[in-house]
């Protein structure tokens, strides 16, 4: 690729990614508070079988309302995406299919588990193929919120690799408690928090391991900080999972769970990602105009 062609391909890139952000921050409120909001609406209907067989765990709608909320994420971290990333990605989301084909088929290393609805296409009729949309967006958000939180601390590389696998670990605390509660999958037998196995956490806490060192060596920590902290709306992704998963542990008196979730809402807060840029988009432009004036 000769120079002209090189800068042409950047003019393109940086152009589309404009567009992409300009898209999110038009409608930040609607992914990020809404979308949830009625995800955990239809998910808690749908389990308790107030929805018509067409709408119920509907997989279509499903898949569609993951992929509007991790839309923030994925754009977020578009300029920081390169070729060495896209290698550890790729690794990390051949790796997300090894263990829980390994998991479904073993009981290892989660413990006795199935899935009770199909979230879309199964992949060999055992795991959904979307299951890297599912994870891999968690470990990410659990990775960028530790390093804001820890700011200078982020230096160290124990310190860092720590506090992130934790936040994994603690994003299923809140996660799979609320998937039980509406069906998503059962643990046989069911184990003592609010049905899930402590095997499960273990399980989480090997693979989040492998999962964080992955994400650790796919970006330069200071470049990818440095977005973080300048994209408003990179971690609304997280926003959104606080929202969903810890209003169907709330409905399902899940509290132990809710109170988790409360926490990365203070991690959120700390951080200024609950700002009211995410509210004040929602509000019409001619109210924003009067207020103006």
């Amino acid at each position: 690729m000769d120079n002209h062609s090189a800068v042409a391909a950047d003019t393109t890139r940086t152009t589309v990614q404009r567009r992409l952000e300009a898209l999110i921050l038009e409608n930040r409120f609607t992914i990020a508070v809404v979308f949830p909001f009625i995800g955990a609406v239809t998910l808690v209907a749908s389990a308790e079988g107030l929805l018509p067989s067409p709408l119920a765990y509907n997989p279509l709608l499903i898949l569609f309302g993951t992929m509007v909320m991790r839309s923030p994420l994925v754009v977020g971290l578009l300029p920081r995406i390169g070729w060495w990333a896209l290698g550890c990605l790729g690794l990390l989301t051949a790796y997300t299919y090894a263990i829980e084909v390994v998991g479904v088929r073993t009981n290892w290393p989660y413990g006795a588990f199935e899935y009770t609805i199909q979230l879309g296409p199964m992949l060999f009729g055992e795991v959904p193929l979307a299951l890297p949309l599912f994870f891999i967006p968690l470990v990410l958000n659990a990775y960028l919120l530790t390093l804001l939180v820890l700011d200078e601390w982020s230096d160290n590389h124990v310190i860092r690799l720590l506090s992130a696998i934790t936040a994994v670990v603690a994003i299923d605390l809140v996660l799979d408690p609320a998937a039980v509660a509406i069906g998503f999958w059962e643990f046989v037998p069911a184990g003592g928090y609010y049905g899930v196995p402590v095997s499960n956490y273990v399980g989480w806490l090997i693979s989040g391991t492998v999962a964080v060192v992955l994400v650790d060596l796919a970006f330069d920590r200071e470049s990818l900080l440095e977005r973080v902290r300048t994209c408003e709306f990179i971690l609304d992704d997280l926003v959104s999972f606080v929202l969903l998963w810890g209003v169907i542990n709330v409905l399902y008196g899940n509290w132990l769970a809710a109170g988790v979730s409360g926490l990365f809402c203070l991690g959120l807060f700390r951080t200024d990602r609950y700002d009211r840029d995410l509210v004040w988009r929602a509000v019409p432009s001619r109210l924003v105009g009067d207020e103006s004036s």
